[in-house]
């Protein structure tokens, strides 16, 4: 069954991984606060491609519903 989230799509190098991950999760759960939609469960890290020097990669959260887009956070 497919799994409605709430996600940010990112392409960054190897080394700012860390610099883009605890804003980038506060940014989907505040859009979901604002929205009313609570998570359905925990976040998670979906990586579309083996990194080489970059990172290419979502962070996505689930949700029962789809979203309204907001800023860079997308319904995916």
């Amino acid at each position: 069954q497919a799994q409605h989230t709430a996600a940010i799509r990112l392409h960054v190098p190897l080394g700012e991984v860390r610099d883009v991950m605890g804003p980038g999760i506060r940014e989907v759960f505040a859009t979901l606060q604002a929205q009313g939609i609570a998570p359905a469960g925990a976040w998670v890290n979906h990586h579309f491609k083996n990194p080489g020097t970059h990172f290419d990669f979502e962070i996505a959260v689930p949700v029962a519903q789809p979203i309204t887009p907001s800023g860079r956070v997308i319904h995916s």
